[in-house]
């Protein structure tokens, strides 16, 4: 259970990070 809730909160963190970059890339998409 540990593993795979470890392995969950890392799916989730870099989820998050990818959601805070997709605007960005969006942006310069649009900048393009």
């Amino acid at each position: 259970m540990f593993t795979s809730k470890q392995i969950l909160v890392q799916a989730g963190v870099s989820m998050l990070a990818q959601a805070n970059q997709a605007p960005q890339n969006l942006l310069r998409l649009f900048q393009q």
